[in-house]
């Protein structure tokens, strides 16, 4: 895997962090309902838990399944994906919500799971998976489905490490320092900047494809 896609992996990780709907906003809720800076950070690794099974399953089945002559298929399937998805979140006014904060650690797993599927979390990285040579060539497209799909689980391992890594720093900044009140005053709406990414992003790869 090249620094290129490394970086624009950990970039997007990052991204996601950031987003308050992929759990850092979730973790600061129940700092602030034990009263405990340590009960947001317990709250975070369950969250980047699911984040990551939700984002290596379709990272690890396309560099599994990809190949050079299947990758332009690929790609336009989905650039579609993501535009279809991007265009849908744009247009709902639907918000997930959960109904309790008292969770298990199984649970914020599960729920974590759940909102970043819903979000489209794992299509953000096709456009680098498609974009990166595939193992062994043209013949060796079978044998190295295996190391595909191996690539594709580091792929997301680099992807939710960035991504917890900013969910940390902002929830115990925001916990610390401003609590939630600065929400209601400062935060732009994320969510809808995440559904103009995903399409910019399907847009790119159909263009490439």
């Amino acid at each position: 895997m090249t620094l290129t896609a490394l970086a624009t992996l950990a970039a997007l990780g990052a991204f996601h962090g950031l987003n308050p709907a992929m759990g850092w906003l979730f973790a600061v809720a129940r700092g602030l309902q034990e009263r405990s800076r340590m009960a947001v950070l317990r709250a975070l690794p369950p969250i980047a838990a699911g984040h990551l099974a939700s984002v290596a399953i379709v990272a690890a089945l396309v560099a599994a399944t990809r190949s050079v002559t299947a990758s332009s298929a690929l790609a336009v399937l989905g650039g579609v994906l993501l535009v279809a998805f991007g265009l849908w979140r744009l247009l709902s006014e639907r918000h997930f919500r959960w109904a309790g904060m008292r969770l298990s650690a199984g649970q914020l797993v599960g729920w974590s799971f759940l909102m970043s599927s819903a979000h489209g979390a794992g299509l953000m990285l096709v456009p680098v998976l498609v974009a990166e040579p595939v193992p062994g060539g043209h013949s060796g497209h079978l044998a190295a489905a295996p190391v595909g799909a191996l690539s594709g689980l580091a792929a997301a391992a680099v992807h939710t490490v960035a991504m917890l890594g900013v969910a940390v720093l902002i929830a115990v900044l925001v916990y610390q320092v401003f609590g939630v009140g600065v929400l209601r005053r400062a935060w732009f709406n994320v969510d809808r900047l995440w559904a103009g990414v995903l399409v910019a992003a399907g847009l790119v790869t159909l263009l490439r494809a």
